[in-house]
């Protein structure tokens, strides 16, 4: 078993040289924090920047610096001022920030960044694989690192490597403009796992790819020449645990902070008004200058409320040497300033601005005193102040704004979410947070508090390996043999052979093409020639299987006597003699297949569970569509590798997948069906991963054949229907 080898632009400790001694004391919050579960004890390692330059480091204390880190099991990278200015000054802040959030205005396109960023990622690169082995787990994180990946690859082609990107990934059309973007494509790609918060981001990437590099994508596969890459989204989430037991503690502490003392105080002298919380980064992607306006048309629109609300803007400084930063921090500095001095009175000031980083205990302060978060980023990877303010709320209360630009509004659909850019929404909004009934509060805050408890930052990170680890246990993905005219002679000479032949012809997507109306996908003329031709023919027994439900295929194919086999497996037809079950109804199942369908439901949003008495059904027709396709897939997967032997099956229905009693599949079938008699040539032939199971399941000597070019068990592949048709007519 190999270590786990995690690595980011910085280190999870902060340095300190004091009196000539190095102390290292571990950073809390954000990434440090969700990665305890993966690096910890002697097996895991963390590369990274220390946060001290060369130039910044004592010669003397170098090995001491490397002696403090290793207690920590951490390890350092060396970067000059010099690289630190291009690379992450340069290309990661000034290039692919401003870029990847939209602000294309802001973004500098300088050769000599990329250049840097390059030679830096190739740094972090070479210290990873001086410090790696075949086996061991590589986890890179963001965007300042993305080419190290495919870096780390050509020197460790065996060695399981992930990537998780921390922020937006932007549309194709954004993307695009990036002159060295086939460039970071392919270092990302690099990766057997590529994790982004949300599905919009996975597939803005997934597009990126497509029109960029040409490449083969199906579902969230990439397909490169011997490699599949899995993308997913994973939304990251908080020490829930932390921020909750900080406000429990805090409302029954006694002790209260000097800013608690004076939030009290504030709230003593004005019974009955309402405190806004903002808090963010200084930052031009959270709207900060935006919201304060949006604040001001609030009160304007709304003069009532003057005297009766108070806006706490909390603005943590951040890269402050960047010449857009030190331009909004003006901006925000006059705009403060020109509204304070406008609407204030003698006992009111509308705007309490602080511009610094307040300790952990005053950010509980203002969670647990302000009966609003209004959080307005124009665009945001995640934004897990969200999720801390409504993890702080213990008594359930507080309203949650939040515009639904961030990373977590797909999660949070119980807070009021809101386009930053409107400002007749937000004052509208404002109004209706403030006036919100207590009942309603708790009753959004109850669901959400259960699923921020539920999928934590924890669970963020060992989702994210778990996933990795399967991703590296997978065998390699076999690429199907194309039929050439001499494979296809060969198979021909085998049918003509043979005693006795049995055919297993999967119908959508291999017999006919897809239809958006299902219905319309009925047989031709041509197919029910072809199959009446297979059907009559001596020694040859030929079987339908589909996951079409049995009144269609009745109304199909009934009167024509043909064997079928329909929606996975669940009832046959022989002969023309009406369908009926194969398996029995059991129930025992639902108490262990219940948790795994709630934890789409926390990662799908949208989707809901319905139980019935022997099923339980997971909904997804009010998610997104493309990704509630996916979700679908891979809760199919997951469903199949769960049950094992026992007697559970999977079906899909319309924009809903229902696990029933009876395990069956096209696999089960089929080989049941094959036991029937003694065959000496087996066919089978489809297009989606539910005649997987069939090409699994048959005997090795059993041809085989994929529709389509994707990854697959079957021993062949065809491009299309009409080759189908084809290859079937020779069979004729």
């Amino acid at each position: 078993m190999g270590k786990t080898i995690i690595i980011s632009n910085r280190l999870p400790v902060q340095l300190q040289i004091s009196n000539g001694t190095i102390d290292a004391i571990p950073s809390v919050g954000g990434l440090a924090t969700g990665m305890k579960s993966v690096h910890s004890g002697g097996e895991s390692l963390w590369v990274g920047w220390s946060g001290l330059t060369d130039e910044e480091t004592p010669a003397a204390l170098e090995n001491e610096i490397d002696v403090a880190l290793k207690k920590h099991g951490c390890a350092k990278i060396k970067l000059t001022e010099k690289e630190i200015e291009g690379f992450y000054f340069g290309f990661s802040n000034r290039t692919v920030w401003p870029l990847f959030h939209y602000f294309s205005e802001y973004t500098e396109f300088e050769l000599e960044f990329w250049n840097t960023y390059k030679a830096v990622n190739q740094k972090f690169a070479d210290a990873i694989i001086e410090k790696s082995h075949d086996n061991d787990t590589i986890w890179v994180h963001d965007y300042q690192l993305m080419l190290v990946p495919q870096m780390v690859r050509e020197k460790r082609p065996n060695t399981s490597i992930g990537f998780f990107l921390h922020i937006p990934f932007p549309s194709y059309e954004i993307f695009r403009t990036l002159p060295w973007r086939e460039e970071v494509l392919e270092g990302l790609l690099g990766s057997d796992l590529i994790g982004f918060h949300t599905y919009d981001y996975e597939r803005h990437f997934l597009s990126s790819v497509r029109r960029l590099l040409g490449l083969d994508v199906s579902f969230n596969d990439v397909y490169l020449e011997n490699r599949v890459i899995k993308v997913d989204s994973f939304p990251m989430g908080i020490d829930y645990k932390k921020f909750a037991s900080a406000a429990k503690k805090h409302d029954s502490n006694g002790k209260d902070s000097d800013l608690q003392i004076k939030l009290n105080s504030h709230k003593q002298s004005a019974p009955g008004t309402k405190l806004i919380l903002s808090i963010d980064r200084l930052d031009y992607s959270k709207g900060i200058a935006k919201r304060i306006n949006a604040f001001e048309y609030f009160l304007n629109k709304y003069p009532e409320y003057k005297e009766k609300v108070r806006l706490i803007i909390l603005a943590v400084p951040s890269r402050s040497n960047v010449p857009q930063y030190q331009l909004l921090k003006r901006e925000i500095d006059e705009l403060v300033g020109r509204i304070n001095g406008e609407l204030s009175t003698v006992n009111w000031t509308p705007i309490w601005y602080f511009y610094r980083s307040l300790p952990f205990e005053n950010l509980i302060d203002l969670y647990t005193s302000s009966d609003i978060a209004w959080l307005t980023p124009l665009r945001d990877g995640m934004n897990l102040v969200a999720k801390e303010y409504i993890a702080t709320r213990t008594d359930k209360t507080g309203v949650l704004i939040l515009s639904e630009m961030a990373g977590s509004a797909n999660e949070m659909n119980e807070a009021l979410l809101i386009n930053p850019n409107n400002f007749e929404e937000q004052a509208d909004t404002l109004k209706t947070a403030i006036t919100m009934p207590e009942e309603e509060q708790i009753s959004r805050n109850t669901f959400l508090q259960k699923r921020l408890e539920r999928y934590n930052v924890e669970v963020w990170a060992n989702e994210f390996m778990g996933a990795l680890n399967r991703k590296s246990e997978e065998n390699e993905p076999f690429i199907s043999q194309k039929i050439t005219d001499t494979i296809l002679e060969e198979i021909q000479e085998k049918y003509a052979k043979a005693k006795k032949r049995l055919l297993f012809l999967d119908y959508d997507g291999t017999l006919v093409g897809f239809h958006k109306d299902p219905q319309k996908a009925s047989p031709d003329d041509e197919l029910y020639s072809l199959l009446d031709k297979l059907h009559s023919q001596e020694n040859t027994t030929l079987f339908l299987i589909s996951g079409r439900d049995k009144q269609t295929f009745t109304k199909w194919f009934l009167d024509k006597k043909y064997n079928m086999i329909v929606e996975h497996g669940v009832w046959i037809s022989t002969n023309g003699e009406e369908f009926k079950l194969l398996e029995k109804v059991k129930g025992e199942w639902m108490e262990k297949i219940r948790p795994v369908l709630e934890s789409f439901v926390d990662r799908t949003p949208g989707s809901f569970i319905e139980e019935k008495n022997y099923s339980l059904a997971w909904h997804y027709r009010n998610t997104d569509p493309d990704f509630g396709a996916k979700r679908a897939t891979e809760l199919n997967t997951v469903l199949t590798s769960l049950i094992g032997n026992d007697d559970i099956s999977v079906l899909n229905g319309n924009k809903v997948m229902e696990v029933k009693s009876s395990n069956v599949n096209k696999g089960r079938a089929s080989v049941r069906m094959l036991g029937e008699d003694d065959y000496d040539f087996v066919f089978a032939i489809g297009d989606d991963w539910t005649d997987e199971f069939m090409f699994q399941e048959l005997p090795k000597s059993s041809i085989t054949v994929k529709v389509g070019l994707k990854k697959t068990q079957a021993k062949y592949h065809v491009v299309n229907t009409k080759k189908v048709r084809d290859l079937l007519k020779l069979f004729a």
